[in-house]
C-alpha cells in the first residue's frame, strides 16, 4: 500500500492507475474438502463526496466511480453533495442503511465532524480522504502531504522572486487540508523579511469565487509581484482578474494539484506559470480500495487508534513536468 501511495503521488492525477495501480479485491477462501464454497455477506459501502464543482473535484467522482465500477462485489450507496448540510443527511442515510463501511472526503471539516464521531459510534468502519475531521473519529486517514504542498510551494515563491517581494494569498475552503497548507506556506513567507502578504482571503477552491475575490485584491493593491493560490482552479480564476484589469506587475500564479492544462503551461515554459505541485485527486480510489480491504479483512471500527497515511507529493517544474503531464487524463 504504501509503494501504491508514493506512486499515485509521483504521477500527479495518476492516469497509470488504470494500468494497473489498484490492488485487485482479495480472493474469497476457498474450502479444501471439495464442497462449494459458502455464499458469504456481500458488503455493503457508502462513499460521501464532495460534489465535482471544481475540477480536483470533478476528478474525485470520476476515480471514486472507476473504483467501484472495479468492484461490483460490493454493493455501493453513492453520495456527492453540494455543501455540509446536504453530506450530513447523505451520511445519517447511509447509517441507517445498515452499511458496513463508509468512505468520506468531507465538504468541509468542522461541520462533518459530529456526523462522522456518530459514525464511529455505531461501529461502521471510517476511512477518511483529503480533508480530516477535526477529532480522530476515522479508522483509516488518507490524505496528501498538506504541510510540504504549503511549505514547497512558498519557499518557490521565495526564490523565484529573489526573497523580495509582494503577494497576495488564496486561501480554500475551511478545512484540514487548507489550514495545513496556508499555516506552512505562512511560516516560510514570515521567515523571509523581504516578502509582504498584502492580502489573504478565501476563494473555496472555486474559479469563479477566486475571480470575484481577486478582482477586488486587485483594486485594491496596486503593485503585486506573485500570486499563491494554493489550487489550480483558484489560480485561473486569478489569472483571469489579473487579465481583465491589465496588470502587468504580477511575474507568476502559484496554484497547485497538478491540473494537466496548468501542467501543460509549466511545461512549455509560460512565465506566468513556473511551477506547480502534485496532489492528485485518484487518492480516492486508494481509500474506497482500502475500505475494501479492511473490511474483508474483518477488520472492526474503533479496534485500533486512527491510522494516518501520507501520500508524498512533488514539486513540478518545466524540468520534470513532461512526467506529470497526462493529456488524457480527467484533470
Amino acid at each position: 500500500m504504501k509503494n501504491a501511495l508514493r506512486w499515485i503521488a509521483a504521477i500527479g492525477l495518476g492516469a497509470a492507475l488504470m494500468a494497473g495501480c489498484s490492488s485487485p479485491a482479495p480472493e474469497a477462501t476457498k474450502p479444501t474438502d471439495g464442497t462449494a464454497a459458502n455464499t458469504e455477506k456481500k458488503l455493503k459501502i457508502g462513499v460521501s463526496i464532495p460534489a465535482a464543482d471544481h475540477g480536483w473535484t470533478a476528478g474525485v467522482v470520476w476515480w471514486a466511480e472507476q473504483a467501484m465500477k472495479d468492484h461490483k462485489d460490493v454493493e455501493w450507496v453513492f453520495k456527492t453533495a453540494q455543501n455540509p448540510t446536504s453530506q450530513i443527511a447523505d451520511i445519517e442515510t447511509m447509517m441507517a442503511q445498515n452499511v458496513d463501511g463508509i468512505v468520506i472526503l468531507a465538504t468541509e471539516s468542522a461541520p462533518l465532524t459530529p456526523v462522522a464521531k456518530q459514525v464511529h459510534e455505531k461501529g461502521i468502519y471510517i476511512v477518511n480522504v483529503d480533508r480530516g475531521f477535526l477529532e480522530p473519529v476515522a479508522d483509516v486517514f488518507l490524505e496528501g502531504d498538506n504541510v510540504a504542498f504549503g511549505r514547497m510551494s512558498a519557499e518557490f515563491i521565495v526564490k523565484q522572486l529573489g526573497g523580495k517581494g509582494k503577494i497576495l494569498v488564496l486561501q480554500g475552503v475551511p478545512c484540514t487540508v487548507d489550514t495545513a497548507r496556508v499555516d506552512a506556506a505562512n511560516v516560510v513567507f514570515k521567515a523571509n523579511p523581504g516578502i509582504e502578504v498584502l492580502d489573504s482571503q478565501p476563494g473555496m477552491w472555486n474559479r469563479a469565487k477566486a475571480l470575484e475575490v481577486m478582482q477586488t485584491m486587485l483594486l485594491k493593491h496596486k503593485q503585486v509581484d506573485a500570486i499563491w493560490a494554493g489550487d489550480d482552479d483558484m489560480a485561473l480564476g486569478a489569472e483571469q482578474a489579473m487579465k481583465e484589469a491589465g496588470r502587468k506587475d504580477i511575474k507568476f500564479i502559484f496554484g497547485g494539484a497538478g491540473m494537466k492544462d496548468i501542467v501543460k503551461r509549466v511545461m512549455d515554459g509560460d512565465p506566468l506559470f513556473p511551477a506547480n505541485i502534485t496532489y492528485p485527486p485518484g487518492m480516492i480510489k486508494t481509500g474506497i480500495e482500502r475500505a475494501i480491504a479492511d473490511l474483508k479483512a474483518g477488520k472492526k471500527s474503533g479496534a485500533a487508534p486512527q491510522e494516518k497515511v501520507v501520500i508524498n507529493l512533488d514539486l513540478i517544474t518545466k524540468e520534470n513536468a513532461k512526467d506529470f503531464y497526462f493529456p488524457d487524463s480527467i484533470y
